[in-house]
C-alpha cells in the first residue's frame, strides 16, 4: 500500500502497481568473501555499497566498493548497527544503532567521522529512509517495553513515522500490523510525497 507523506494516522490510500526495468540481467559476482553480510544501500554515485555485517561476534556498518575488495569498517560501538542508508546528496550514512540503550536513528559522514544521534524517540526505531528530496526521514517504531531493542520482529504493532532529517520532533504517519518487512528498503515516491509500505493482515 501506499500513504501520502502529508495524510493524518489513519489516512491509508491503495497500493501502487510494480513496473518492469526493462533491464536485461547478468552473472551474479560475489563482493564481500566474508559473513553474513547485509545489503542496504547503494551509494548515489553508484561506486559503493554500504551494508551490516557481522565480523567477530559484532554487527556493525560497512561499505565497500562495488566491485569488492577491502571493507571499510564505519562503526565500532558496543551494540548493534543496522540499516544503513545513504543520504541523496551522498554526504551522509543514516543507520539504527542501541548505543544510546533504545534503538535510535542516527547519522554519520560517509567516512565514519561524526556520528550523531539526530532523533530521541521513547520507541525503538529501524530502517531510517530519507527522501529524494533530503528533507525527511522515514522509520518503523516499536512500542518501548513491546521487543527488545535489538529486535526488529514480524506480526508487531508498529507505527510509521516521519521527521526532519535535520532532527526535532517526529510524526505520526500511520498505525499498522507489521514489523520486519513493513519498510526494510527506501520506498519513497520519486517525488517525495507518498510511501509504500507492507502491511500483514491475520486471518480470520
Amino acid at each position: 500500500m501506499c500513504i501520502p507523506v502529508n495524510a493524518q494516522p489513519s489516512g491509508i490510500s491503495t497500493a501502487s502497481s510494480k513496473h518492469p526495468t526493462g533491464h536485461p540481467g547478468g552473472e551474479p559476482r560475489l563482493v564481500t568473501h566474508e559473513g553474513p553480510s547485509y545489503l542496504h544501500s547503494w551509494s548515489p554515485d553508484g561506486k559503493r555499497l554500504a551494508y551490516c555485517a557481522q565480523r567477530h561476534d559484532s554487527y556493525d556498518i560497512y561499505t565497500i566498493d562495488r566491485s569488492g575488495g577491502h571493507e571499510e569498517r564505519l562503526t565500532s560501538t558496543p551494540g548493534l548497527d543496522d540499516g544503513p542508508e545513504y543520504s541523496p546528496d551522498g554526504r551522509y550514512i543514516w543507520f539504527n544503532s542501541t548505543r544510546s540503550g533504545l534503538m535510535q536513528i542516527w547519522r554519520m559522514n560517509v567516512n565514519g567521522e561524526e556520528q550523531q544521534q539526530v532523533l530521541h524517540e521513547d520507541a525503538n526505531c529501524w530502517f531510517p529512509h530519507v527522501s529524494p528530496d533530503g528533507k525527511w526521514i522515514a522509520y518503523i517504531a516499536y512500542a518501548k517495553g513491546d521487543v527488545e531493542p535489538m529486535d526488529h520482529p514480524p506480526n508487531r504493532h508498529v507505527e510509521l513515522r516521519i521527521a526532519s532529517t535535520e532532527g526535532g520532533p517526529s510524526r505520526l504517519l500511520a498505525k499498522l500490523f507489521g514489523g520486519q518487512g513493513t519498510m526494510n528498503v527506501n520506498s519513497w515516491s520519486p517525488d517525495s510525497t507518498q510511501l509504500a509500505l507492507v502491511s500483514y493482515r491475520t486471518k480470520a
